[in-house]
């Protein structure tokens, strides 16, 4: 799936502003699926084919925002 398939919930809203590909952010795929853009996290080991990301609080609520929930 290549990034200009998925709807940026993050960045560009009324939230802290981050146009860099490359700062964390919050994204839905067509089927309503989340992405989460995030720097590497070692809290736990993930199951295989897994990954775990850290994401600001602030990027998570303009998340929630963006969708209305």
């Amino acid at each position: 799936m290549a990034r200009s398939e998925l709807t940026r919930l993050t960045g560009s809203l009324n939230g802290p502003n981050c146009d860099d590909d490359d700062c964390p952010n919050v994204y839905r795929t067509a089927n309503g699926s989340i992405v989460v853009q995030g720097r590497p996290s070692s809290a736990f080991q993930p199951p295989e084919g897994e990954a775990l990301v850290e994401i600001p609080e602030a990027v998570l609520r303009e998340a929630v925002r963006a969708l209305g929930w």
